[in-house]
């Protein structure tokens, strides 16, 4: 069909496609080349089936908060392959007539083409009708996608109808070929155009593609790919005695896959939409702070590539503000939510690192919260001697008396200090008591496990209780550790080996163990039996760091079940559970902007129509406490940690 100036014509666009495709990739490989090293290329073969899967599976976006949008997308990359093999063969066909592609292929073009139609209509609905406020609006890049989406589908439709009525004796399967064919003229000429109007078409997708934020189609899976192995509440540990600077300051400070998740972003909203920050008022937006990365590195990095002695200015003040670093709670919903794994809390803890341990500039708060830590080795500044007061007149086997001891209770600063929790520690030394259960406690040798300071960037005040912490665990060598907060657990299981190694310390963690977890275990074994309660029903809320984090759901419910207890859900749960607040060291910060998170889940608590909400972790006690308060239903709804309901069920 092609002449052969036409033949050469299309080799030359062909090659120069080909070249300018990669052009941006090569581009986008050296700005994230910019990046510290990070060990992400472990077991390559089940990455690599991770990638293949969520390209083929889109696993990732029919998740439950968007399941419509995922089937959409379907419909597009399925589309997009369907167009990209069926267009082989029309180039094919452009060179030799006698080409043409399979039936089931045609067939299955035809209903694609269909699907790509009305999915690219429900999101231009969805984004320029119904706009939702996560979406990011003021850039090109969406109307330019979709109106190529269109065309290449509708110039395929064209193409295929001219030359079913070009070659009007050939029979095709083409079921809306046909149709299109029957509105068009038998003629050779506009069967050429429509062919060059397709294969333009296709050319102008496939290099606009890596020139937007579109490139998610191939840096997405890369990115799932290369998922952290650790909990999403895992931070990378810094070397204090070596490193030149703490935290993240410029893009040069953070690792290759930080600065990969900019590019693999899609852009959706999903990790704003359910951020408690966010979606209370607050000026931190997690999608936001991935495109504003994204966005700067394009320009800064292309300067530093260009002249090697260029220097990145500071990324605060200039890209990110400080309401934004300081509003996130670190509860993980973000990266729960997010198609492509991208991880957010570990830029923003590094930002608040360099803000504290660089500069000095923290919520005025910090000054107290920070002084307590170091003096007291708790938040709330109590004196540490009296750390172990709440054991005077129990019957209490402390470590100091017992080192051969293989069970310790760690108690915790909030079941040592705060009044409200001191309960939950006497309900839980009742359970293992009644249980049997031979342990012991650290009384006064316990300190905080870092993981307030850590949060709030304080990584020297960190290294130092977990220094001081991990001499004890070495000193009494327990193989188990109960833990009733679930910062401690977290902070424990995930963040202490790496502690332990950056100090040349030869150590293994023993079993870190949640209290929930133990409560179920000694419930499910027959160790505790207790009474059933009938026709009571009470709600659940999940902890964050126990949750989200660290994948424990179902043992505090089976506890619940065990009672006898009706376990009425909250709207948001489990994995979309809502968080109290509290995390993130915001638990000692003014909360100024927008709306109290923790009022907001007090109010889908109440919704619940239950008059007990129970949790697992201190932090979540005194939050939805403090909520219910504010709202005056103290008298009517009580909070209760897991401990105290068992412990009066016993």
């Amino acid at each position: 069909m092609l002449t052969f100036i036409e033949s050469i014509v299309f080799l030359i666009m062909l090659g120069l496609t080909i070249v300018f495709f990669f052009t941006p990739l090569i581009r986008i490989f050296k700005l994230v080349k910019l990046g510290q090293k990070e060990k992400r290329f472990d077991n390559p073969v089940k990455r690599v089936l991770n990638a293949i899967a969520s390209f083929f599976l889109l696993l990732c976006s029919v998740k439950k908060e968007r399941i419509f949008a995922g089937l959409a997308h379907i419909f597009l990359l399925y589309g997009s392959l369907t167009f990209d093999t069926i267009s082989v063969y029309h180039i094919l066909e452009g060179f030799n007539k006698n080409i043409h592609p399979a039936n089931f292929h045609v067939i299955i073009a035809d209903l694609i083409s269909i699907g790509v139609l009305l999915g690219t209509l429900f999101f231009i609905i969805k984004r320029y009708v119904i706009r939702k406020s996560s979406y990011t609006y003021g850039t090109f890049e969406s109307p330019i996608i979709y109106a190529l989406l269109i065309t290449v589908t509708l110039t395929f439709l064209l193409y295929e109808g001219a030359s079913i009525a070009f070659h009007s004796g050939r029979e095709s399967v083409a079921f809306v070929g046909n149709i299109i064919a029957g509105w068009l003229p038998s003629s050779y000429l506009f069967l050429k155009v429509s062919w060059w109007m397709h294969i333009i078409n296709v050319f102008a997708f496939i290099l606009y593609v890596p020139r937007s934020k579109y490139m998610h189609m191939f840096m997405g899976p890369a990115n799932i790919a290369l998922k952290s192995e650790r909990s999403t509440s895992y931070l990378r540990t810094v070397d204090l005695e070596t490193a030149e600077s703490f935290g993240i300051t410029s893009y040069q400070d953070m690792t290759w896959k930080d600065l990969l998740d900019g590019f693999a972003c899609i852009d959706c909203g999903r990790c704003t939409d359910y951020c408690p920050a966010a979606q209370t008022g607050k000026e931190l937006s997690p999608k936001t702070i991935i495109i504003k990365m994204r966005d700067d590195l394009l320009i800064e990095g292309a300067k530093k590539l260009k002249d090697p002695n260029y220097q990145i200015p500071p990324l605060m003040d200039r890209v990110f503000s400080d309401e934004e670093i300081w509003s996130c709670t670190t509860c993980g919903a973000c990266m729960e939510v997010c198609p492509v794994l991208n991880e957010h809390i570990p830029k923003i803890i590094g930002m608040r690192q360099s803000r504290v341990l660089m500069e000095a500039k923290f919520p005025k708060e910090f000054n107290l919260f920070f002084r307590n830590l170091e003096t007291n080795s708790n938040p709330w500044g109590f004196g540490s001697a009296t750390r172990g007061v709440w054991t005077e007149g129990l019957d209490i086997k402390k470590a100091s008396d017992h080192s051969d001891a293989e069970i310790l209770y760690w108690v915790g600063c909030a079941g040592s200090f705060d009044d409200r929790n001191k309960k939950v520690t006497q309900a839980m030394i009742s359970i293992l008591n009644r249980a049997g259960v031979n342990f012991v406690v650290l009384g006064g040798e316990e300190n905080c496990c870092g993981d307030p300071a850590r949060r709030a960037g304080n990584e020297y005040l960190f290294q130092m209780m977990a220094a001081q912490n991990i001499e004890v665990f070495m000193k009494y060598k327990f193989k188990k550790v109960i833990t009733t907060c679930p910062h401690c657990f977290s902070t424990f299981r995930n963040e202490y080996d790496d502690a332990a190694k950056l100090t040349g310390i030869e150590f293994d963690m023993p079993e870190i163990v949640h209290h929930s977890e133990y409560i179920n275990e000694l419930i499910s074994k027959g160790k505790i039996s207790i009474k059933k309660e009938d026709n009571k029903t009470i709600t659940y809320h999940d902890p964050c760091y126990l949750g989200r984090h660290n994948d424990i759901y179902e043992q505090p419910r089976n506890v619940i079940k065990s009672a006898g207890l009706n376990l009425k859900e909250m709207k948001n749960n489990k994995s979309h559970s809502f968080c109290c607040g509290g995390g993130g060291s915001l638990m000692w910060a003014e909360e100024d902007q927008g709306e109290r998170i923790n009022h907001v889940r007090t109010d889908e608590l109440l919704d619940t129509g239950t008059d007990t909400v129970c949790t697992s972790c201190p932090y979540c006690t005194t939050m939805l406490s403090d909520g219910i308060k504010d709202k005056d239903k103290e008298d009517q709804v009580k909070v209760k940690d897991i401990a105290e309901i068992v412990a009066e069920l016993i």
